[in-house]
């Protein structure tokens, strides 16, 4: 859904790009809140994760395919403010260094691909918490519904944005119809990586889950034939593995996911590449600027073997991500002060 140079003109270009920067000042804001030493590292490897993951494009219906947006999966795990940054800041190393998303189209990708899914996709998450039993795998399905939902809603974010700003003349009927049919199957992909990756991390470390946040049930015990509650315990379950583990680990599937099975991705073009491709939408699209870069289409230039090149090219974009978006959470995290202390998250 990335939407190139060229689909949507300048003046919207321009509205959108105001409306990313605000939320990305209330993001950075509400971010000081939601991070802390704890879980700074793991928004640093979530961005890089989910870089990773949307080089994996999975075939779906009529020769196309999709990869995985982010929004909802980083909402959950870290928190809906970070989670814009994160995915931003995805959007930001795409669109600089590997010509994949328009830079004068970049608040549009970040409204829609980092503001709407994560404001929908927590939305829904939030409200189904509020009605199913507080147990993990309540969060585990809330996350697949969550994500789900996400997809979708972009597509119609922008059908609506090309409905004000598109640079041809197609039926907004016929778009959306397009969008909306090809990205709820899209959005069915994006649940299944979403829900098993926010189950594999409640699996181990429960209280690094953003969304996962005081759904502990406090056990109760009968006395004189009334439940009551029981006693907090005085020291916390043992977690399964290290915070440093679990960053090594995630940070190696990411490695071998860019650098190895991108290789094995479907080659068909993704969700929106179709449909401007069968409507007309892309009649008008401008060649990027960033097409000269080194890296660009995830390749690595000079490079004559697509293997080698497109899996070093994924291993320098999650290594660029991580530090990128590491050195923002980081910064954010010392700004927060050590006056508040972290929300005890168990699960």
């Amino acid at each position: 859904m990335h939407v190139p140079d060229g689909f949507i003109d300048a003046p919207t270009s321009a509205v959108t790009g105001v409306v990313a920067a605000g939320a990305l000042a209330v993001s950075l804001r509400g971010a000081r809140r939601e991070l802390d030493e704890r879980t700074a590292p793991l928004a640093g490897l979530v961005a890089a994760f989910i870089f990773a993951v949307q080089m994996l494009n999975f075939p779906v219906a009529a020769g196309t395919s999709g990869h995985l947006l982010g929004g909802a999966l980083a909402a959950i795990l870290v928190g809906p403010y970070t989670a814009v940054l994160c995915v931003s800041v995805v959007l930001l190393m795409q669109g600089v260094l590997f010509a994949d998303g328009g830079l004068t189209a970049l608040g549009v990708n970040i409204t829609d691909m980092a503001i709407v899914t994560t404001v929908v996709s927590y939305a829904v998450f939030r409200g189904l918490l509020a009605v199913l039993p507080r147990k993990r795998r309540s969060v585990t399905v809330a996350s697949f519904v969550a994500a789900l939902v996400s997809v979708p809603a972009a597509a119609v974010a922008f059908t609506l944005i090309y409905a004000v700003g598109g640079t041809t003349d197609v039926s907004i009927g016929k778009v959306a119809t397009a969008m909306i049919g090809v990205h709820v199957l899209i959005g069915v992909g994006e649940a299944v990586i979403t829900a098993l990756t926010v189950g594999a991390v409640i699996a181990v470390r429960p209280d690094l889950v953003y969304g996962a946040r005081g759904l502990r049930q406090r056990l109760q015990l009968r006395v004189n034939g009334a439940l009551v509650d029981a006693p907090a315990p005085t020291a916390p379950v043992a977690a399964r593995t290290s915070r440093r583990t679990l960053w090594v680990t995630g940070l190696v599937t990411s490695l071998v996911l860019a650098g190895f099975v991108s290789f094995y991705a479907s080659a068909n073009p993704d969700g929106l590449e179709k449909v401007a491709h069968d409507k007309g939408i892309d009649k008008k699209e401008k060649e990027h600027s960033a097409a000269g870069s080194p890296l660009a289409d995830y390749g690595v230039k000079d490079i004559s073997d697509a293997r080698l090149s497109g899996g070093l090219a994924g291993v320098i974009g999650v290594g660029v991500t991580v530090v990128a978006g590491s050195a923002v959470f980081w910064s954010l995290r010392r700004r927060r002060g050590g006056d508040v202390s972290p929300v005890n998250t168990g699960v």
